[in-house]
């Protein structure tokens, strides 16, 4: 179970270092083996191999009416790897797709993490907690 946030800054060559709390479990998991692709909601997601390799065979199983979805997912896919540093590379274009600046956020959340541009993330954050609880979430208590 992957949780909790990390302030990471990216380098020059868009390399972002995986904190030493997952880059443990990541190599147990998957040897380090992880996929990167893009969501709609403007991050990254980011799962290591085999959780990824689940979900790439229920997204190649949709419909051809969710061809559009399947772009998004399985065209924006890239496999990377933790390199000797811990490191792993963001590629530009993955980057760009996403807005992705010097400072990311990245959130764990289960079974995989989310990569977000820093800035993006507060301003979503943001707007989700003046927006209100969802009627979904309305039964939900700590």
């Amino acid at each position: 179970m992957f949780q909790g946030a990390s302030a990471i800054n990216l380098d020059a060559k868009g390399r972002m270092s995986i904190p030493s709390k997952h880059r443990d479990a990541l190599a147990v998991q998957c040897e380090g083996r992880l996929t990167l692709t893009r969501h709609p909601h403007g991050c990254l997601l980011f799962f290591p191999r085999p959780v990824w390799e689940s979900h790439r065979e229920q997204i190649a199983a949709w419909p051809m009416s969710a061809r559009a979805w399947q772009r998004i997912f399985l065209g924006n896919a890239c496999d990377v790897e933790l390199d000797s540093a811990g490191r792993i590379l963001i590629s530009p274009e993955l980057r760009s797709a996403v807005g992705l600046t010097r400072e990311v956020m990245l959130l764990g959340m289960g079974s995989h993490f989310e990569i977000w541009d820093a800035a993006k993330l507060a301003e979503d954050e943001q707007a989700a907690v003046a927006g209100g609880m969802p009627d979904v979430l309305s039964n939900f208590s700590f």
